[in-house]
């Protein structure tokens, strides 16, 4: 159950809504339902037959930027992580297409997100397709349509709703920001390793490997680390 209680004050102009919102670009903020007027059921209808992916903030749907890189990044992430959960039966890993409510009126769909089995009785997965689910850990893979303060919103989202773990990923800068509150954070760098720390325990992946994984960008100047197998993201 999501535990975080987010009061906002009244909106009374658009530039209030924006700033509200992080400032995130205005292609990003739907108009149709009219602003403060979405619900959650609205998130799961595609306008015009368009697969796109929409969070519910404040009575706003707000598209979910996200390149093809940032989507491969997140999948490969998924893969070890799917690779980790087959041996260490922990819980279950979503990509970001995962609809789940933080708090009354607030859905977010997190690039990559875990959630352990104890939040799920017998477990039985729930039937509704925005379940009242708080993952443990969380992964946004930011990207040019992601402002500071949108991603420091969601950062105390996070958090006041009951996630222990936080990695944002910065694909230019080869970096992720590991919070383990609001504020509490260690910058990592490609030659670093990650790790699940107390979420989950044993889970461990270089960085570099991470970013090897997915390959060369054209006008990419980070140089790439050799090869290496699966093994090494599995506990040691």
């Amino acid at each position: 159950m999501a535990t975080g209680s987010f009061v906002s004050p009244a909106i009374e102009t658009l530039a209030d809504l924006h700033e509200r919102l992080g400032h995130v670009p205005l292609q990003r903020i739907r108009c149709q339902p009219a602003p403060g007027t979405a619900t959650e059921a609205d998130v799961l209808v595609y306008p015009r037959g368009e697969k796109r992916l929409y969070e519910l903030v404040d009575g706003v749907l707000v598209e979910k930027p996200m390149g093809y890189y940032e989507s491969l990044l997140a999948a490969i992430l998924i893969r070890f992580l799917g690779s980790f959960l087959e041996a260490q039966d922990l819980g279950l890993v979503l990509g970001a297409d995962a609809t789940l409510r933080l708090a009354p009126g607030l859905v977010r769909l997190p690039d990559v997100s875990f959630i352990a089995w104890e939040h799920f009785p017998n477990r039985e997965l729930p039937a509704e397709p925005v379940p009242d689910l708080v993952p443990d850990f969380v992964v946004e893979v930011l990207s040019s349509g992601n402002t500071t303060a949108e991603m420091e919103r969601k950062l105390q989202e996070y958090f006041a709703a009951g996630v222990r773990l936080v990695w944002y990923v910065y694909p230019e800068q080869r970096t992720v920001h590991v919070y383990t509150s609001p504020h509490e954070v260690r910058i990592l760098h490609e030659a670093d390793r990650l790790d699940g720390g107390s979420v989950l325990p044993g889970f461990q992946l270089p960085i570099q490997q991470w970013f090897a994984r997915a390959g060369r960008r054209r006008g990419d100047a980070s140089p790439l680390a050799v090869r290496t197998q699966p093994h090494g993201l599995h506990p040691h």
